[in-house]
């Protein structure tokens, strides 16, 4: 049960930021006690990975903080959360439990960590896609840099969490998939109003549009 609430955990915080998870997974892993990866993982807590990561989340604080450019990371990291999450869900689970990862599968070479992982970190991020450029139009852009930032900080909070206290990812996951529900309900409800507008104009234009 612990397992599958870190991997589910470090999953959805990848969703929100690729890098955030896998450098708390790397760097938990190499300086503590409290993490301990498996044979398949221990590249992740190397020095060199853990340097890559660092600048690679530097990259990605900035450009999701630019509007437009936001969109245009978001396009790129369809690939690269995910990624991420897969990675993040199959070596944080297998650090957890071996004995019970070895009966549900995961300590087996299996795969469906990795997919579960995919899986969840995709849903986190195709809800921030599609929230990102509603809020830039509706805020004029001065909307995205304040969330991205409660995004990363929800990124990083549901990695430590999921590391240290996977139970209270109970809590924790709930309420971020009820604020990007609601997030994805505004644009559409935004999207419907936009069209209505345009067909108002449309009917009291006494041109006919010509």
């Amino acid at each position: 049960m612990l397992e599958l609430l870190t991997g589910t955990g470090l999953a959805s915080a990848a969703g929100l930021n690729a890098y955030i998870p896998l450098l708390a997974v790397g760097l938990i892993a190499r300086y503590t006690d409290l993490l301990t990866l498996g044979p398949g993982w221990q590249w992740l807590e190397h020095p060199a990975v853990l340097i890559l990561v660092g600048v690679l989340l530097v990259l990605e604080l900035v450009a999701d903080k630019i509007p437009a450019v936001d969109s245009i990371n978001d396009v790129v990291q369809t690939f690269v959360r995910p990624t991420s999450g897969g990675l993040t869900f199959g070596a944080g689970a297998a650090a957890v439990d071996t004995t019970d990862l070895a009966s549900a599968g995961t300590g087996d070479g299996s795969w469906w960590p990795i997919v579960t992982g995919i899986v969840i970190a995709l849903v986190f991020h195709g809800l921030k896609a599609l929230a990102r450029p509603v809020l830039n139009t509706v805020t004029f852009g001065a909307g995205g840099p304040v969330v991205s930032t409660i995004e990363d900080i929800c990124s990083a909070v549901m990695s430590i969490l999921a590391i240290l206290v996977p139970i209270l990812i109970l809590v924790v996951l709930p309420l971020a998939v009820a604020g990007g529900v609601l997030l994805w309900r505004r644009r559409r409800r935004r999207a419907a109003e936009a069209k209505a507008g345009l067909s108002a104009d449309a009917d009291t234009d006494p041109t006919g549009g010509a």
